[in-house]
């Protein structure tokens, strides 16, 4: 199938992918998943320029020799990448056809695995399991189906693979039925669904994903919580997980690189900014987040509105900086979700704001240095989703904070399970309590606050993202 510089694939995958240099050379360790370490725009004159991506992933393969990272094309940049040769050592980008993509992505993906594993469906209306449903779920299948091909002719004898999250939870099976020498472990970056919701699946397409992941020699999750709900249903609905080990591990955040970014130039202006517009004197309650509809940023905004109203002594004296992230704007859902952010926060202002105080400082467009920003002079984190998978931003806040933080943290983000015993626990659809809970963290003494804070910090730096990697790597090596 190779000839010399081109790798060539079956013609029922129907794809093409990247090859950047050593065509003739198989990896020992590869990851998998949708979107890759690196993506590429297409300018009006027809250049290609490369952005790098970041996270845990990013920065845990970095400690790895000898590997390489399949993941989607998912522009027309990419794609142009991929038509050209343009590339990176170490990705190899699979061009999937793009209306199987977006079945695959939007259809399945985010509007119903992400769905079920947050718990969001209004059930007296939906889910929906139709023809069209089945339509885009022979995507997902044809998907699924064009990495595991690609993993399989990409690795070396027994060589350790990866694969991440809901969007692939078909490849484990897939690639133990071509490459029975592999060691494959699955990741959930996830919470993954208690059964009875796990059941809202149809029945053969919940026994598929879950033999799909068990296809695997190892299937790993953030927290013991999201394992065990993995495990209830195997064994509710298979009778069990077969020889499919279970693991847990709880990504950390990258304290080093956090502290040194942290204090760059670019986020110190962005600091005097937000000084400026918060006011001299003035508390701060800082959220950082995708506009994502388990983020739950609505009520949020309404406990803080709570707030105010229950605790007039605060107006004039404390600003909520909201940072909403868009997020999957290409579904009207989220696009609805947006646009009720940005209404709420304009009505609050509205509502309480004087001629020198703003209540709410929205910001929609992303800008990292600026959450940094955000992250340093932040007197209370809001963190209450609905449910996730870990959140991030709970642990990166205590590790930047300048002067201490108290956090306001949801019990149903997977970070409760670590970060539980030194934030104010709420629960996410109490708007009166999560007040309350704001009211607690505006008012800690400022030792509390610095004690809290350094806990804090150490219990979300205990794991980090190369550690965390290499964790699941000799796991899944041991056997």
């Amino acid at each position: 199938m190779r000839s010399r510089g081109v790798w060539r694939l079956p013609e029922r995958a129907r794809f093409r992918y990247m090859v950047t240099e050593h065509p003739e050379a198989t990896a020992q360790v590869l990851v998998a998943s949708n979107r890759g370490p690196v993506s590429y725009t297409l300018g009006e004159d027809g250049t290609l320029d490369a952005k790098r991506g970041g996270g845990g992933l990013v920065s845990g393969l970095s400690a790895v020799d000898d590997k390489l990272w399949v993941c989607a094309a998912l522009g027309d940049g990419d794609r142009e990448a991929v038509r050209r040769g343009v590339g990176e050592p170490g990705v190899r980008m699979l061009d999937i056809d793009a209306e199987v993509h977006a079945d695959a992505y939007n259809g399945i993906a985010n509007s119903v695995l992400w769905f079920v594993h947050h718990l969001l469906y209004q059930t007296p209306v939906e889910p929906v399991f139709d023809a069209e449903f089945r339509r885009q779920w022979a995507s997902y299948e044809t998907y699924n189906r064009a990495f595991a091909d690609a993993l399989a002719e990409e690795a070396g004898p027994g060589a350790a693979v990866l694969v991440q999250d809901y969007h692939l939870a078909l490849v484990p099976g897939m690639l133990r039925e071509l490459r029975p020498d592999l060691r494959i472990g699955h990741f959930s970056h996830t919470p993954w669904a208690p059964v009875d919701y796990f059941r809202l699946l149809p029945d053969d397409i919940a026994e598929q994903l879950l033999r799909g992941i068990l296809g695997a020699d190892r299937a790993a999750f953030l927290t013991r919580r999201w394992a065990d709900a993995f495990i209830g249903c195997c064994t509710e609905i298979l009778g069990g997980t077969g020889r499919t080990r279970i693991g847990v591990h709880g990504l950390g955040a990258d304290a080093d690189f956090l502290r040194r970014r942290s204090h760059e130039a670019d986020v110190d202006e962005r600091m005097a900014a937000l000084r400026e517009q918060v006011g001299e004197g003035r508390r701060t309650i800082v959220r950082v987040d995708r506009t994502e509809l388990s983020k739950n940023i609505v009520r949020g905004l309404h406990a803080y509105r709570t707030l105010l109203d229950a605790h007039p002594e605060w107006r004039e004296r404390v600003v909520h900086i909201a940072f909403a992230y868009p997020s999957r704007q290409d579904l009207a859902v989220y696009r609805d979700y947006t646009a009720a952010v940005q209404s709420l926060a304009t009505e609050i202002n509205g509502a309480y704001g004087t001629e020198s105080w703003t209540p709410v400082i929205l910001h929609v467009k992303d800008d990292f240095a600026r959450s940094l920003a955000a992250y340093r002079l932040a007197d209370v984190a809001l963190v209450n989703p609905i449910r996730d998978g870990m959140n991030l931003v709970a642990k990166e806040v205590p590790v930047v904070s300048d002067h201490g933080c108290a956090l306001v943290l949801s019990r149903e983000a997977g970070a409760y399970e670590e970060l539980g015993e030194d934030a104010i626990v709420v629960n996410p659809y109490d708007v009166t309590g999560t007040a309350e809970a704001l009211h607690e963290g505006l008012t800690m003494s400022a030792d509390e606050r610095s004690g809290r804070t350094k806990r804090l910090a150490e219990a979300a730096t205990a794991l980090p993202p190369q550690q965390w990697f290499l964790d699941q790597l000799e796991a899944l090596r041991q056997g």
